[in-house]
């Protein structure tokens, strides 16, 4: 495919460092390895090496959901996309699941939820803050073009909301405030909750516990490794993305 003016770039210099631009008319690239300009793209196809006036040669492809989610502008503090499989695989979220979240962050973890459902499904996004809200929208239509049909972004208190979700994806200081009442999430529908410590976990398992409501309740993390591979020498890398969040995820039962 060619790139056009609008898309979003992913330039790789041979040290393996990104560079997340997106390509207009007239618009120039400037860093320590030199300049180009973005007409010299437009045009071009995905995977070309473009030089810069140094001379160096640039790698211009377009990015993926994890190069667009490490790059982008930050407001909230980010769910990390080794947490963003994890969350999509065991609260089960597929084609077709209305989803119920909370709260809304960067918008990173609502763009996986929203190309997880597809057209066939919806997701509610819920924000308290609203400069979390604003920046949230901005980084999502600047993803998608505009904002998708299956996305209803909201500013407000999810605990306000009236909504019969099959699946609930928080990332709340205190979750255990929706897990008390349900959230209208149906019978057999899965909750999942994002958080930074063990006491905040340690008091929603005993909230969907004591609840009645919630059975296979699990606790994990995920730590990320790289490894080095090169000719006979393989090892694992000297530093590895460690505690991120704890994941809590539950089935709801009545």
């Amino acid at each position: 495919m060619t790139f056009r003016a609008g898309d979003h770039c992913l330039l790789v210099d041979l040290r393996g460092r990104r560079y997340l631009l997106t390509l207009r008319e007239g618009g120039e690239f400037h860093s320590h390895l030199g300049a180009f300009s973005h007409d010299d793209l437009i045009g071009a196809d995905e995977g070309t090496l473009v030089p810069t006036t140094s001379g160096s040669r640039l790698l211009a492809v377009r990015p993926r959901y994890v190069d667009y989610v490490l790059k982008m502008k930050r407001g909230a503090q980010v769910v990390y996309p080794k947490d963003v499989g994890p969350i999509l695989v065991y609260g089960d979220i597929g084609p077709g699941e209305t989803v119920l979240e909370a709260g809304t962050g960067s918008g990173a973890l609502t763009i996986a939820l929203v190309r997880a459902v597809g057209a066939s499904g919806a997701v509610i996004s819920v924000e308290a803050r609203e400069d979390h809200a604003a920046h949230a929208r901005k980084t999502i239509e600047s993803f998608f073009g505009g904002i998708p049909d299956n996305l209803d972004l909201r500013v407000g208190n999810v605990e306000e909301e009236s909504v019969a979700p099959s699946r609930i994806v928080l990332d709340l200081p205190e979750p255990w405030h929706l897990a008390e009442h349900g959230g209208g999430l149906t019978p057999g529908g899965v909750f999942v909750a994002y958080l930074p410590t063990i006491p905040q976990v340690q008091t929603l398992v005993e909230t969907l516990r004591s609840s009645g409501g919630y059975q296979m309740i699990e606790t994990f993390e995920n730590l990320h490794r790289t490894w080095k591979v090169e000719g006979r020498s393989v090892r694992p890398d000297h530093r590895m993305v460690g505690h991120t969040g704890f994941i809590v995820v539950a089935r709801r039962t009545q």
